[in-house]
Order: C-alpha cells, then structure tokens, then sequence
C-alpha cells in the first residue's frame, strides 16, 4: 500500500483531534492520545501536544496553561468543527437521535458528535427557515404503555464508564448495591445495554461464569473501566436473552398459555396479539378464550394479575 504523504497524515491528525476537543470540560492531551490509540491511530504523545499547540493557535481552542496537563477546550461561541453542507432533514435526524438514543449510543461517540448535534440545532434557530423541521418534534411522541415513572438517578460517570467498557469490550469494575441493599465489589463482562421503561440495565457475566445478569445502573455507586479486554462470547445474542424473556424475569422456558378474558378487556389481543400462533375463541357474548406459545415469566403474571376479576380460567401447559 502506498504510504499517505506526510502533509496528508499530518491533516487528517488535525482533523480527528478537532473532532475530539469537547465544547463544555476541558481534555488533555494525553486523553486525546489515549482515545486516538483506542481507535487504531497510533501517535506519540508529543506530536498530539504539538498539534494541540498550532490548533489552539488557530482555531477558537482554549488553552489552559494555569496547571499541568493543559486541558483544551471548545469556546462557548465558536462554531467548532461544524458540517455546513448539514441539510435540514438531517439536522431533524440528528435532533430526534441526540434526545431518543443519548442513553443508548456510547457517550465517547456522543461527545464525538457534540458539534454536529450543536450544528443541527443552529440549523433550526428562530432565523431559519425550517419551521416545518422544527415543528416536527412537538408531532411525535413515544407514549408508555404503563403507569409513567421519573428515571432513577445514576451516579454521575458511571453511564459514560459502562457505555465505554461495553463499547471497547473491556471489564468492569463495579461497586453494586442490589435490590436487597446488599453492597459487593464485582468484576463483570459487560455484554449489552437495555432501557426498560424508565431504567437502564447491564447486561453482563461475573468473573468466572457463564450465565448472564441484569445489573441496574442506578444501583451501580461506582464504575471502573480495566485497562484488560475480553474475547465477546460468540453464543450470547442480545436479541435473543431479551426474546427469552430475561428482561421480564424468566428464563426462556415457553409455555402454551390459555385464560378466559372479558370481551370488552381482551379485544386489544385481536389487533396486538400474544404471539404468531395466537387463538381466539367466542365464549358467550362476553367472553374470549385467548390461547398462544409465550415465554413464562413474572411479567407475564403481573400483566395477567393487572386485569383483574376480567381474566379467568387461567392454565399452562409444557410448550410441546
């Protein structure tokens, strides 16, 4: 392969560097060198401060020199590394994105993202003319289908250090207080990252086992990323151990489920049903008889509890 010109090589560091400096906190540059490491782009520290240097020389970059390491950042005001070429459509997407996938997205690429979200919402600013695009987001709404609660609180970083781990497949190390308020020191295999409802959990393996947990973040009191990576095991499927019913407490065991339900409680199974291989029978002029092949979990019995003296005749049979 043709080796890419000094000046060429020279740009592109330039450019990743600008992408990394952050608008609100400073970041030094041996923090840069890191997170350009842990992308495969292997420099001296050196040449990062002296990029650092010659950037914050011309660009809006500040510089601060009270204390060693100096830290660089962003200033309020300035534009940043921006996309002009930005279209409103895009700018919508980036918009609908930064406030639906915050917790779902790796906060490095998050950060990394920072002026191009701040560039889709310039792009939207009372002088535009995107009133149509910025209406949008006041049309659509994602609606709970229970009771709605406020999130738990989460110890500040440890999202940021989860999310980290789980991207660069590293371990973790947790202080965890569980439902109990039993307090341990864990090492986990983080695997997966899911939002139930208001709460955020970790999908992971303790050190020496192969089995999987659900780990919840507001109970994690502090997150440390090791500098160790792990092999991602080729069986765990995150699709799957949620299909299985693990986020509902079970245990992937499927049952062939059959409840007698009032008409008027029950007619939403028609138009949303249990499963693909769901049956509906008349029973009277004001019962249904649903049957259908679901996974059996505690879940499942609190949406049947939840009915009330409407669901009857309840059984459940081995899935053949």
């Amino acid at each position: 392969m043709t080796k890419r010109p000094d000046t060429l090589e020279t740009v592109l560091l330039a450019i990743e560097l600008l992408r990394r400096i952050p608008r609100g906190r400073k970041v030094t540059a041996g923090e840069l060198h890191e997170q350009l490491k842990n992308e495969g782009i292997e420099r001296e520290l050196r040449t990062i401060q002296r990029q650092l240097e010659m950037l914050s020389g011309h660009f809006d970059i500040e510089r601060d020199e009270r204390s060693k390491p100096y830290g660089y950042r962003w200033l309020e005001n300035s534009g940043g590394l921006t996309v002009p070429n930005l279209t409103l459509q895009e700018s919508l997407l980036l918009n609908l994105a930064e406030e639906h996938l915050k917790n779902l997205l790796p906060a490095r690429l998050m950060k990394s993202m920072g002026s191009f979200f701040a560039q889709a919402r310039r792009n939207f600013g009372a002088d535009s003319n995107a009133r149509l695009e910025r209406e949008w987001p006041s049309k659509v709404r994602v609606v709970a289908t229970s009771q709605p609660l406020l999130p738990p609180k989460i110890v500040p970083g440890v999202l940021e250090v989860v999310s980290e781990a789980l991207y660069s497949n590293r371990w973790l190390h947790l202080d965890y207080r569980n439902s109990v308020s039993k307090q341990n020191e864990i090492e986990v295999m983080p695997l997966g990252l899911a939002q139930q409802g208001p709460s955020l959990y970790l999908v992971c393996r303790y050190r020496g086992y192969d089995n999987e947990r659900s780990l919840a973040l507001h109970r994690m009191l502090s997150a440390r990323a090791s500098s160790f990576k792990f092999e991602r095991p080729k069986e765990f499927n995150l699709k799957k151990y949620d299909e299985d019913g693990q986020f509902g407490f079970g245990h992937g065991e499927r049952v062939h489920l059959t409840f007698h339900i009032d008409r008027d409680a029950g007619k939403h199974l028609l138009e949303t049903p249990l499963s693909t291989d769901q049956q509906v029978q008349e029973i009277g002029d004001d019962q249904l008889e649903i049957t259908a092949t679901v996974v059996d979990s505690s879940m499942l019995e609190w949406w049947l509890r939840g009915f009330g003296d409407a669901v009857s005749y309840v059984r459940r049979q081995p899935n053949p």
